[in-house]
């Protein structure tokens, strides 16, 4: 049979009780307040010479920025500037990158061109001088 010992069982004060729930007591941590954005913070700045030069080119109607023959004319403009600097610094890989995705991009508003209208977007391959 084995003897078991009794130790003595420790009285806790007052004072260690309130110190114990003091320092459980979490502090409220201060909030910082996000910056306000004004209206100027979130425009867009002003399309450059050459771009409006293109947008105005291949809209579609006064005012167009958005439709398809604009957008792939932007992105055949910048596929054409990202092909020029590859030329330059071939082992560029991040603009190599940027590059695909932006050729998927266009390959995609010409499938859609070409689901949608036809007519479009035979005249806008012919128009951007690409071979499909």
């Amino acid at each position: 049979m084995v003897k078991t010992t009794k130790q003595p069982v420790k009285k806790v004060t007052k004072s260690v009780q309130e110190k114990v729930v003091t320092e459980k007591v979490a502090k409220p941590s201060k909030k910082v307040k996000a910056p306000v954005k004004k209206e100027a913070d979130t425009q867009a700045p002003p399309p450059s010479e050459e771009k409006m030069q293109v947008i105005e080119e291949y809209q579609v109607k006064p005012g167009d920025t958005g439709s398809p023959e604009v957008q792939v004319a932007l992105l055949t403009k910048r596929i054409e500037k990202l092909v020029s600097h590859l030329k330059e610094n071939p082992s560029d890989n991040h603009s190599r990158r940027g590059l695909l995705g932006i050729v998927s991009k266009r390959r995609r508003l010409l499938n859609y061109l070409e689901k949608k209208d036809k007519k479009r977007y035979t005249e806008i391959v012919k128009k951007v001088g690409l071979s499909k």
